[in-house]
């Protein structure tokens, strides 16, 4: 089976309350077979790990091995799966700054979980009316509704 996964992460302030949201579409022989959109957030968060949550939520989902591609207007996940996630791990979870990597926990839990899928990752420029980037956008900001202070 074949599932794009498109996701995306908020924050109202950076940290504040914050949301993600995915949206999982699965494919069989070329066509449609399910949609899935799903969404959370927390109180107070950073966008970045907004980003990290959104993929992290949607991998979880998936009850078998499948093809995965991740499409994501966020660099740093993006980035941190592609470029950067070797060297962190040979260098222990540290930067090329040799200062602790932000967001390990998340990052740890993201590579357990790719380990269970073939995943490829893709980059889209987000608000740019990218039709499911903008329904991730959405629904990571519904994640973020319940968590914000109306004054």
């Amino acid at each position: 089976m074949k599932v794009n996964i498109f996701t995306d992460g908020a924050c109202s302030g950076n940290p504040g309350p914050g949301g993600w949201g995915a949206l999982l579409v699965a494919k069989k022989n070329g066509k449609v077979i399910s949609e899935k959109k799903i969404y959370g957030g927390e109180k107070n968060t950073t966008n970045n790990r907004m980003e990290l949550m959104a993929a992290i939520n949607a991998l979880n989902i998936l009850t078998k091995r499948s093809e995965v591609t991740i499409i994501t207007d966020s660099k740093y996940l993006k980035d941190g799966m592609t470029k950067w996630l070797d060297q962190w791990l040979l260098n222990n979870w540290r930067n090329k700054a040799n200062k602790d990597v932000k967001n390990v926990d998340l990052w740890k839990e993201i590579y357990h979980l790719s380990k269970n899928h073939d995943i490829s990752w893709t980059w889209v420029k987000g608000h740019d009316n990218h039709e499911e980037n903008e329904k991730a956008d959405y629904l990571a900001r519904l994640g973020m509704e319940q968590f914000k202070i109306n004054i």
